[in-house]
């Protein structure tokens, strides 16, 4: 064999090394890239070698190794093999140009040879199947198992050695052994994946929405989802049934708190079905149908008050302050209606808490909670302490809010459009820029 056949034989074998490189990082990215509850899904669809990824996903430190071994010998080879090859076939062009130093030869060849080599790792061997796995894991995985578990096997007892002496170094240098491929995603990690999946059309709005409202859901405290005590329709426990009923028939409410005089006195909660079917007048007490109150603290986290309300079978509560004073109460309808959002019944004729009335224009209810006008109006707002906008704006004020008061917001202009009492209930918001999202 001439020394060109010779030379040409070698640059053959290193591009086949750039593939095995190429082949090998494409699996590496393939496994950790793919989700293994989509490798199940595979599975039992039948899909071709999904049981061999499966198995490799399984040893995914084993594999990852094997990966990894693969890479090191194929780059090895290939800087042992190609660049001599290349640099050799180079030479004579180089002395048909002109050039005849030894020195320069030499140097010349090796700095083309070496530039020539490390493009094409680069590019084949490293960026090229890197990307294809990445935008592709489930082929890569699928097409990639079967060679990448006879590899496997055939190169375990050497990747049992390297385990071993990797261990015994960790545990000379007293660091821990433990897997990282494995960790579970923190909430912010989650968060931010279901954001991109929503950008990339994975998910649609409602979906986004839902799912980060469950993760709010576990911050949310009774105190911002409770009804306040002055919005609380109550009936008073000496009223006759017929006084009872008009009460009913105007509030349209499934249950009653039970009072006594005012509502700091509780003395029990009514059930609407509990009243329709009594007789008449006659000999009617409010005291033998009504049902023992539960009181919650005002800090409650709704998850437990969702956890009391399905172990008592009540879905009302009073909400207390530190004093023991009624702030309010809160039913299921309050505790689901984060995640949910709004729940109307066929008697409910509720205004949305934000509603566009123009460009960069919105009108807001004065109770609704800060969080949720950041959430959709994009602001960053906060008040130590307070949770409705209606407290935000008072605070920046420092008095009692009246109609046509403006208060600057950082990115807004707050406009107060209707009070009632010293209640603000009406609100006018005028943006600086667009929400992130229209809703």
């Amino acid at each position: 064999m001439t020394d060109w056949m010779y030379d040409i034989t070698k640059i053959l074998i290193a591009l086949f090394l750039v593939l095995v490189n190429g082949f090998f990082v494409a699996s590496e990215f393939a496994l950790v890239k793919l989700r293994r509850g989509r490798l199940e899904e595979l599975v039992k669809t039948r899909r071709p070698f999904a049981v061999t990824a499966r198995w490799l996903s399984q040893r995914l430190d084993a594999s990852l190794s094997a990966c990894q071994l693969g890479i090191t010998m194929a780059s090895l080879g290939l800087g042992w093999i190609g660049e001599p090859a290349v640099a050799h076939l180079l030479r004579p062009l180089l002395i048909a140009i002109g050039v005849n130093s030894e020195i320069i030869l030499h140097t010349a060849a090796f700095i083309i040879a070496f530039t020539a080599i490390t493009a094409a790792h680069l590019v084949l061997g490293e960026q090229a199947p890197k990307i294809a796995a990445i935008r592709n894991p489930e082929n890569a995985a699928l097409w990639s198992a079967v060679p990448l578990k006879l590899f496997y096997y055939l190169s375990y007892p050497l990747l049992a050695s390297l385990n071993a002496a990797t261990s015994f170094l960790l545990r000379t240098a007293g660091i821990a052994e433990s897997s990282g491929h494995d960790m579970p995603h923190s909430e912010e990690e989650i968060r931010t994946l279901v954001r991109q999946a929503h950008i990339h059309g994975e998910l649609s709005r409602s979906e986004h929405r839902l799912i980060s409202a469950v993760f709010d859901f576990d911050e949310l405290i009774c105190r911002r989802v409770m009804v306040p005590r002055i919005d609380v329709v109550f009936l008073d426990v000496n009223s006759s049934l017929s006084d009872i009923m008009a009460v009913a028939k105007r509030a349209k409410h499934s249950r009653y708190p039970v009072c006594e005089g005012s509502i700091d006195n509780v003395v029990g909660v009514a059930h609407i079905k509990d009243l329709v079917v009594m007789p008449s007048e006659e000999g009617f007490e409010l005291r033998s149908i009504m049902r023992s109150p539960q009181f919650v603290p005002e800090t409650l986290p709704i998850r437990r008050l969702l956890g009391q309300f399905q172990s008592t079978h009540q879905h009302l509560a009073f909400v207390v302050d530190e004093h023991g004073t009624v702030m309010g109460i809160v039913t299921l309808e309050n505790v689901l209606e984060p995640i949910v959002g709004s729940v109307e019944d066929e008697f409910d004729n509720e205004t949305p808490e934000i509603a566009k009335v123009g460009d960069l224009k919105y009108m807001v209810a004065g109770s609704t909670p800060i969080e949720i006008i950041n959430r959709q109006l994009g602001l960053n707002l906060f008040a130590e302490g307070i949770d409705t906008i209606s407290g935000l704006l008072m605070e920046k004020a420092d008095k009692l809010l009246a109609v046509g008061d403006r208060i600057a917001l950082p990115g807004a202009e707050a406009e107060v459009l209707e009070v009632k009492g010293r209640r603000t209930t009406q609100i006018r918001f005028i943006l600086s820029k667009p929400p992130p999202e229209e809703f």
